[in-house]
């Protein structure tokens, strides 16, 4: 079967990638046919060795390139050997296809062998009666710790964080402390950090593993422990406990809540997870599509675009009610109609520039009160800089098109104005509206053009028939 061997060992990571991924990333068509037969023969021993063994996010990459009907057989056919954490790696419409057609009793099956910070991502957009039914077959502990992070806000480091931690009291030895990470069953399975706690679970401190592997066994907990970088509320939002993170290099940070309690522990791969995220959504957002994801419908995605669409189509109204104020000049030049769009285009596409940087500075934190008068003035000064040189550009161009210098000149001073404009609107547009509690990256895009239509059309034609007339 390919180069899918059988007999020679390897590591697992390197044949599972070697033999399913092409050279561009994509999974490859001839792995996608075998297990297509497969599933149609009902060959359950080749998607046990093939596929079954994945790792999580390689079988999310397997469940998001084969067929919709593929994907239920699949699940079906690996029972309780399909790994539930592929769906942490699926878009949404795709996990919940696939959720909403399991059993329940599965998926607590399955849920029980997740972590937690997994098995909140899987719950949370669940149905509430089928996520109490699932919940109820859980343990009592695993099913508080669930609820607690699933009682957190939507978008939270609270929703985000690990559950299962390793906490130990100021008073334990080194010694008592590695026996206890020895013989207890319940640790996570990958930590770098130990957590000390009161007898309340207060967050008193923290020790990292290098430290407690370089000290004497006698010596106590309190005595090598250091005050916790940057303890996350449980509350604060997801994307600034990831700027924390990536402001101070961080592995993992304790999750506290309202009192100073710790109630779980963020990590570094759930952070590469929400910064893609937030990336992502800030994209969408600028581009008017709200969640799209995808594997959604027809139906579903002209939903998602319809509403900024119809916002677009009366901002164009606005702009095509302002060229209505000078169709007498323009019907007298038509020389106008035909270089109007390169004044409003040019505009549009240097605001664009200046807001997608705006917007994405504002969402690093980056652009604040403090340095905002100068970010704005440098934007002014480029948007100078840039309406001269284009401006002269398409002066001459213009000029020399229509053999008529009053055409280069007005064209030129047109651009100038509106590249000013541009520049300004796209950075000032974030600000407010970031200022006002409106996320910028959802209403930049569509006020921003607004401006820059108007103001270019206005510019251009108003300058025109200020020119003819005072001409005659």
């Amino acid at each position: 079967m390919s180069n899918i061997e059988e007999d020679r060992p390897r590591a697992h990571h390197e044949e599972t990638h070697d033999d399913i991924y092409a050279e561009n990333g994509s999974i490859r068509a001839d792995f996608l046919a075998m297990v297509g037969a497969a599933i149609g023969d009902r060959d359950i021993l080749f998607l046990r060795k093939h596929v079954a063994e994945l790792h999580e996010s390689e079988l999310g990459d397997l469940l998001e390139s084969i067929l919709p009907e593929q994907r239920m057989a699949l699940v079906r056919l690996l029972g309780n050997d399909f790994d539930l954490t592929a769906l942490t790696e699926v878009d949404e419409t795709i996990r919940m296809e696939i959720v909403d057609q399991m059993p329940n009793a599965q998926i607590a099956a399955a849920i029980g062998e997740l972590d937690s910070d997994d098995a909140v991502y899987i719950l949370e957009d669940l149905d509430q009666e089928d996520r109490e039914e699932i919940l109820a077959q859980l343990p009592f502990t695993e099913r508080v710790r669930l609820r607690r992070a699933l009682d957190y806000p939507e978008s939270s480091a609270g929703r985000r964080m690990q559950t299962e931690f390793v906490a130990v009291p100021p008073f334990w030895t080194v010694g008592q402390t590695i026996d206890y990470m020895r013989d207890e069953e319940e640790l996570p399975e990958s930590f770098t950090q130990i957590f000390v706690i009161d007898p309340t679970f207060k967050l008193l401190g923290v020790v990292d593993l290098d430290r407690i592997l370089r000290t004497k066994r006698p010596v106590k907990i309190e005595a090598i422990m250091r005050e916790t970088n940057y303890p996350i509320p449980a509350d604060m939002d997801q994307e600034e406990a990831a700027q924390l993170f990536e402001q101070y290099d961080l592995l993992s940070a304790a999750v506290v809540d309202e009192n100073g309690r710790l109630v779980g522990v963020l990590t570094i791969d759930d952070v590469v997870d929400v910064i893609q995220e937030e990336a992502e959504e800030d994209i969408m957002r600028l581009g008017g599509v709200g969640d799209e994801e995808l594997s959604d419908t027809v139906m579903t995605t002209s939903r998602s675009r319809v509403p900024w669409l119809l916002v677009n189509l009366l901002t164009a109204i606005l702009a095509a009610s302002v060229i209505s104020l000078f169709d007498a000049t323009i019907e007298k030049i038509v020389a106008l109609a035909v270089l109007m769009p390169i004044v409003a285009g040019m505009g549009g596409n240097a605001a664009s520039q200046t807001m997608t940087v705006t917007v994405r500075a504002l969402a690093t934190r980056d652009l604040d009160i403090h340095n905002a008068a100068r970010i704005v003035r440098r934007e002014a000064g480029v948007g100078l800089l840039n309406g001269a040189i284009f401006g002269v550009l398409i002066g001459v161009v213009a000029g020399l098109w229509f053999q008529d210098v009053n055409i280069g000149g007005i064209i030129a001073s047109a651009m100038l104005i509106n590249m000013m404009a541009a520049a300004l609107a796209g950075i000032m547009i974030p600000l407010i509206l970031d200022k006002v509690g409106v996320d910028p990256a959802v209403a930049s895009a569509v006020f921003v053009t607004t401006v820059t239509d108007v103001t270019g059309f206005f510019s251009f034609l108003g300058l025109a028939t200020w020119w003819f007339a005072i001409g005659k």
